[in-house]
């Protein structure tokens, strides 16, 4: 099929997160968030450097891997960033093509095309760089029948019981939000257009995500015809320390500040990870008494959404709910944002004030404003 899409994407095949232990990451990812932990890699299957865990839940794959030495390539990375998100991998059609038209465009490659092999057929992938030490994986499993990739076993099914299984209703990636340093959004926003042929779909500057105290800067851009989605941010002048130079700092660098994760019912699901203990950020009681009048109509109950945090903000092209998570580890980098779209393609910006007054709560608890 003729496409003048100069470097074809499918979909977010998986996103690879960086992390200390994984077996305890992969616990509380399937016990907080509801994922399916399907496959495992390590010892057990010959893999003698690293540890991994495949975790499912609707049409999301995370990958959870640890070192087992020292010796690791990537070992260091938990000592400058602590658990976090390694590698994008974006499902292509043609891996070779893909990376060599990524480099050919200015992309630095990481990886030059593999051909991983085992009885279940060939898992092809390749990797170049993206922001700070992210790095994005093309990936293809047209001829691969296997689990996850070469490596990789089905999880022992003594490990888990089915009975302390209950998914959240988590159905999809909506999109991955990076944190890059001031001055450096539209350098990586170009990286995205000129490299991976994406295009700007909206951009919000100080005047519309700022409090009294701190403000940022963000541009969206997509590719993969609208399928992926990557928000870049960057901070701004203000009096305080804004969030995304807080994790910076923390993160020691530009990575990825949060997924958002899309559901069918955001009542539920919230409902669900609250029952799991997963925290989320709160937003001031006003906020729900001026919502009828900012909103309009919708669907859901508005007691309900106050009383579990949901915020709502709307568009020419309908309505949206939203919620984000607290960060899911000690340092303050990464962290959830769980959606549901009512036809809105919007990104929350009638919520940014508000949430942002939350976070700089959170930030005063820490010390760190």
């Amino acid at each position: 099929m003729a496409t003048n899409d100069p470097l074809p994407l499918r979909r977010i095949d998986h996103v690879r997160f960086f992390v200390g232990n994984a077996r305890q990451s992969a616990y509380f990812y399937r016990n907080a968030f509801g994922f399916d932990v399907v496959a495992y890699a390590g010892l057990e299957t010959r893999l003698r450097h690293e540890a991994g865990y495949v975790l499912l839940q609707g049409n999301i794959t995370f990958v959870l891997a640890s070192p087992l030495g020292p010796e690791h390539p990537e070992s260091q990375r938990l000592v400058v960033h602590g658990d976090g998100v390694q590698d994008i991998a974006l499902e292509v059609e043609d891996v070779p093509a893909a990376y060599a038209t990524a480099v050919a465009r200015g992309a630095a490659g990481i990886v030059p095309p593999t051909l991983l092999e085992d009885e279940h057929g060939v898992y092809e992938y390749a990797t170049i760089r993206a922001y700070g030490d992210t790095t994005h994986s093309f990936v293809n499993r047209d001829r691969y029948r296997g689990i996850f990739a070469p490596g990789y076993q089905p999880i022992d099914p003594e490990r888990y019981s089915p009975a302390t299984y209950h998914q959240t209703g988590l159905a999809a990636i909506d999109h991955i939000v990076g944190n890059v340093e001031e001055g450096k959004m539209n350098a990586w926003v170009k990286f995205y257009q000129d490299v991976m042929g994406f295009t700007q779909l909206i951009s919000f500057d100080d005047k519309d995500i700022s409090t009294e105290y701190s403000a940022l800067m963000s541009k969206v851009v997509q590719g993969g015809n609208g399928r992926i989605k990557f928000p870049i941010n960057e901070p701004a002048q203000g009096k305080r320390r804004s969030q995304i130079e807080e994790y910076l700092y923390f993160y020691h660098g530009p990575g990825v500040q949060h997924i958002a994760l899309m559901t069918g019912n955001i009542i539920e699901t919230v409902k669900a990870l609250r029952a799991n203990d997963v925290s989320f950020l709160r937003v001031p009681p006003a906020y729900y008494e001026a919502l009828p009048q900012r909103i309009g109509s919708i669907k859901e109950d508005l007691e309900d959404l106050a009383e579990l945090g949901i915020l709502v903000d709307r568009d020419d092209a309908g309505y949206m709910l939203q919620i984000f998570t607290k960060p899911v580890a000690d340092r303050p980098t990464l962290f959830f944002e769980i959606i549901q779209r009512h036809g809105s393609r919007s990104f929350g910006k009638g919520n940014f004030k508000a949430l942002f007054e939350a976070i700089e709560l959170e930030q005063a608890r820490r010390g760190t404003l």
